[in-house]
């Protein structure tokens, strides 16, 4: 359902009742007793699991999978999948600047992306009361995966160029994939960019932010928005550099200090954070779920445009009592 969704973010910040946004999709596997090798693996498993979860809660949108491991396969990197742990990626396939310069941008179709469009498709035709973003990886988080996660922060500082490589073809194919995304009836997507997190500022600006941006500026539009991710430990001191991507919103893992985010970033666009899904969420309990979320609401709910939400991908398991708590609580 196609919407204005630069009024929507402007809508948000002025309800002075905000619903919750969390990155929630996974434990649908609970909800519709499927394991997440099927999940992973099937359109309409994906699209049903979105639709039942915004059935269950109050979210502001409707999210797709954070499988970090969709675009990298895509690319030809070996994923190791189970029935119940969100995919990894396992080896890396860049080494150097030949196999950089060789490496092929694949169609959009590859892989499981064709399934992944296919499921937003479905989503978008199923859930008309709230927007539906999908899932993507940022291309500085992408680049990591093809070249392996610690070899690419050393080859930022030894081996530049063959990074850039990467990064351009992975850009490439990511802005492809997101306009696919948006054709097939996405509002947005929420698009994950944690190994960035790891960088200084000025090497965050030169090996992700400007990468970012490019995408941004080519597959943002009135109907379609991209929200920034960032779980990384450093995330909050890049905050500039992350402000200049021009997203319209920006979404931080529990490591940042969200009130010093919300200083930072501009107010006319969302800001969203961060629960711990782990520790809180998946091992916490409903109580210490609800406090949680109380005490970050008091320390942030002056910010128009503060939005509360986990601080990343919420586990398969997670109990759905913490889940509703979250809710609960987030709705008061």
């Amino acid at each position: 359902m196609e919407r204005n969704m630069r009024k929507w973010v402007q809508e948000m910040i002025g309800e002075q009742k905000k619903r919750a946004l969390p990155v929630l999709s996974f434990p649908a596997v609970q909800l519709m007793g499927c394991t997440v090798r099927e999940l992973i693996g099937s359109a309409q498993l994906q699209a049903e699991g979105m639709r039942r979860v915004a059935e269950r809660v109050p979210s502001a949108a409707a999210v797709s999978l954070m499988d970090l491991s969709v675009e990298a396969e895509a690319f030809g990197a070996p994923v190791r999948v189970s029935d119940d742990e969100v995919p990894s990626v396992t080896g890396r396939i860049v080494e150097d600047e030949e196999q950089a310069r060789a490496l092929a941008v694949p169609p959009v179709g590859a892989g499981r992306t064709g399934l992944c469009v296919e499921a937003m498709r479905l989503a978008s035709q199923a859930i008309g009361d709230r927007p539906v973003f999908s899932g993507v990886i940022g291309p500085f988080s992408l680049a990591g995966r093809l070249m392996d996660v610690t070899e690419i922060l050393y080859a930022c500082y030894d081996e530049p160029e063959t990074v850039h490589i990467v990064l351009e073809k992975a850009s490439a194919f990511l802005t492809q994939y997101l306009i696919a995304m948006r054709e097939a009836g996405a509002n947005g997507a929420v698009m994950a960019e944690p190994l960035a997190g790891l960088l200084n500022p000025q090497m965050g600006e030169e090996f992700s932010c400007r990468y970012v941006k490019q995408i941004v500026e080519a597959v943002q539009t009135d109907s379609f928005i991209v929200i920034y991710h960032n779980c990384g430990n450093a995330a909050d001191k890049m905050l500039r550099e992350i402000a200049a991507t021009g997203c319209a919103g920006y979404h931080f893992g529990n490591a940042a200090q969200m009130r010093k985010v919300l200083e930072e970033l501009p107010r006319d666009a969302l800001v969203m954070g961060n629960i711990d899904p782990a520790g809180q969420l998946r091992n916490g309990t409903p109580q210490s779920v609800r406090e949680a979320v109380r005490a970050l609401r008091e320390e942030c709910g002056g910010y128009a445009n503060f939005v509360l939400s986990s601080g990343c991908d919420i586990p398969p398991a997670t109990p759905w009592e913490n889940i509703d708590a979250f809710f609960e609580e987030a709705m008061r």
